[in-house]
């Protein structure tokens, strides 16, 4: 399983992935999940991938090498891209030709899924930073204002942290803790979603990565944030009075 999520505030957009995968209880593995394009100045583009590895690896590859265009014949790359929704649409066309390679006679015959999701964000030249949610059939949904995060894989854990503290005008950098925590309350609830965690942050305007890294098992700070979480919501609990309803008041 998996568990990415994006998050777009003013300040620019959060991008963080888990890297497990899980073929069966004794096929289990680390992949990176999050990718990141980037021409520092002119686009920076990141991808999250959930679902099948192979066709996932396939969509990456294509986005690298070039799609082809089957209503004008040319290959088109995300360097060629005007826009984030141009990006949206050249992702969808990969997922399609992707899935295309793998074949529907081998799904039907292995039993094996080839469905994936995928979130696209990220800052094309002068247009604001946008964050896209991309399914299977190569369509898409995009990221507001008013639900300014998306989540793909086993969402439902951190899903609450998110709801609850995230908004449009939250701090860059508050939205990346307050992914970590989801993360964290994720990986505590789903043992097939695991560290290492990969996460990247894009600063409006800015047009480069500023921050780009893996957190391991040992890393200080989320040790940190996970034991500074798990206390809080014990006393965040322990505060709030006990229910009114019957035994010994």
């Amino acid at each position: 399983m998996t568990y990415c999520c994006g998050i777009l505030v003013e300040g620019g957009l959060v991008m963080i992935a888990d890297t497990r995968t899980n073929a069966g209880l004794d096929n289990i593995s680390t992949f990176r999940k999050l990718h990141i394009f980037e021409a520092p100045g002119e686009y920076v583009v990141m991808l999250a991938a959930s679902g099948n590895l192979s066709v996932t690896q396939s969509v990456v590859s294509l986005l690298k090498d070039g799609v082809e265009n089957k209503e004008t014949g040319e290959v088109e790359r995300l360097s060629d891209m005007k826009s984030m929704f141009q990006a949206a649409q050249l992702v969808g066309r990969a997922v399609r030709a992707s899935r295309a390679l793998a074949g529907d006679a081998v799904e039907q015959v292995s039993g094996v899924s080839f469905e994936v999701t995928l979130l696209l964000g990220g800052q094309i030249r002068a247009e604001p930073p946008r964050l896209f949610m991309i399914y299977t059939p190569g369509n898409f949904i995009e990221c507001t204002t008013d639900a300014p995060f998306f989540q793909i894989g086993e969402h439902k854990y951190g899903k609450p942290i998110l709801d609850r503290a995230v908004s449009y005008e939250t701090d860059l950098y508050d939205a990346l803790k307050i992914g970590l925590i989801s993360m964290d309350s994720t990986i505590r609830s789903n043992l097939s979603v695991g560290l290492p965690i990969d996460l990247a942050v894009l600063r409006r305007d800015a047009l480069k990565i500023e921050t780009s890294t893996r957190i391991t098992a040992d890393d200080p700070y989320f040790g940190a944030l996970r034991d500074s979480w798990s206390r809080a919501l014990r006393a965040a609990h322990m505060a709030i009075p006990r229910p009114p309803y019957g035994g010994d008041r």
